[in-house]
């Protein structure tokens, strides 16, 4: 590899990763499987997600919306919010999982090859047949959103650990299937017991498959190192990004379907729609002001890149989260812009940005190893307004999130006026 490229993880000579990732000999120094060396990505192929990626994607705008509007009718209907809303959540949080675990494989394997392509369209299947079942998934389709999901995670096993047998990436891959089949019992025992149970069940499944997610999943036969989780930080950032946008693109889906299906269109829907769209610009424009943009480098210059992946991925899942929320919130400002507004309608429309501002704060932390003043200022701002919104209708509980979210925008407009820009320095830098 050229001296200067920065494949992986960005050093100028060819790094550790770059050893383990081609193998020159496996385990016990017999010669690596040449069907291990043909399934990993190989240096020098490009680094930006291909058209299939984007492909899988399609199915996650769909599958972010089926989670909205359930929880819309639970908040327009049953008026309780914390056993649904936490339902939601895991649901939420399940795909997050498959979008995240799809993503990391197509970074470490050769997206080229028949085998890794036919696991993208079967985790595509699986995310399609979850995202059907999420209004009645801990209802009578609760089987089907439990299987998929789980079947998704076992099929990868199976086919990725037998092909790279020789190689030491093999156990990694292990170690991930064997994570996957030990939360897979509680998945399916949750599907299959009464209503009662399955939360209990399936919240201790994606508790095992996020912590084993965070922790680099390991076992008790290896501990997880650096030189096991290769990054490449133009391919991951720009698929967080595509994350991010899948998000906001749910978001004008579900605001935009609202106004469209309003029985009477008049001044105050007319005025949330606007609202809505202006929430969707300003969110777009905080996440993108140079953080969101420097990840990469951040990235490349990090010393311990795999850290600062799983930190990027903690604060991905809480702005697409808290988007998810904004979704909610202000499909039911455009139905109902007028009139008393409910404490659960607020918790959407200001908890959302609220969500939103604590992952953009970690992904400030993440580039930069630290958070500006503006996003502290405008979570808490919201989080004070809160107790009073309820004197307010709805549309007026809008506005005051798109005050605050402008101000964000605003003060990081001022902050960037006539300063050169500024470079990542994430934690533990690499010097």
């Amino acid at each position: 590899m050229p001296t200067g490229t920065s494949s992986g993880i960005g050093v100028t000579t060819c790094p550790a990763w770059y050893q383990y990732r081609i193998g020159e000999a496996g385990r016990n120094g017999r010669p690596m499987s040449t069907r291990a060396a043909a399934l990993l990505r190989k240096p020098g192929q490009p680094q930006r997600p291909s058209l299939l990626e984007l492909f899988f994607d399609l199915v996650f705008v769909f599958a972010l919306n089926r989670v909205s509007q359930r929880l819309v009718e639970e908040l327009t209907e049953r008026r309780i919010v914390l056993i649904e809303a936490g339902e939601t959540l895991l649901l939420l949080l399940a795909f997050m999982v498959l979008w995240f675990v799809t993503a990391w494989v197509t970074d470490l394997y050769d997206p080229q090859r028949p085998q890794l392509q036919l696991l993208v369209y079967t985790a595509m299947l699986g995310a399609l047949v979850m995202a059907v079942a999420v209004p009645h998934a801990f209802g009578d389709r609760s089987l089907a959103f439990a299987g998929a999901y789980v079947a998704v995670h076992i099929v990868r096993g199976l086919v990725i650990v037998p092909i790279l047998r020789g190689h030491e990436a093999q156990g990694r891959a292990a170690a991930v299937f064997f994570w996957f089949t030990l939360s897979a019992v509680p998945w399916i025992a949750g599907a299959i017991v009464a209503d009662a149970a399955r939360g209990l069940l399936w919240t201790l499944a994606i508790a095992i498959d996020c912590a084993a997610l965070l922790l680099f999943y390991p076992t008790p036969w290896s501990r997880p190192n650096q030189r096991q989780w290769p990054v490449l930080a133009e391919y991951l950032s720009e698929r967080y990004r595509q994350l991010f946008i899948i998000a906001l693109g749910e978001l004008i889906l579900t605001t935009g379907s609202a106004y469209s299906d309003a029985s009477f269109q008049h001044g105050g829907t007319a005025t949330a729609f606007a609202v809505s769209f202006i929430t969707t610009v300003l969110l777009f424009r905080v996440y993108l002001f140079r953080a969101g943009q420097l990840l990469p480098e951040a990235i490349r210059a990090a010393a311990e890149p795999a850290h600062l992946v799983r930190e990027a991925f903690l604060a991905h899942v809480l702005m697409v989260a808290g988007i998810v929320a904004v979704a909610v919130g202000y499909e039911i400002v455009i139905e109902h812009p007028f009139g008393h507004t409910r404490a659960a309608w607020i918790l959407v429309v200001l908890g959302g940005p609220i969500l939103f501002l604590i992952g953009r704060a970690l992904v400030e932390h993440a580039v930069f190893d630290r958070v500006s003043h503006s996003r502290i200022i405008g979570a808490l701002a919201l989080a004070g307004a809160t107790p009073f919104m309820t004197l307010l209708p709805p549309l007026a509980v809008g506005v005051t999130a798109v005050v605050v979210l402008a101000g964000i925008a605003a003060s990081d407009a001022v902050h960037a006026l006539g300063k050169p820009p500024e470079r990542p320095h994430p934690p533990h830098f690499r010097q």
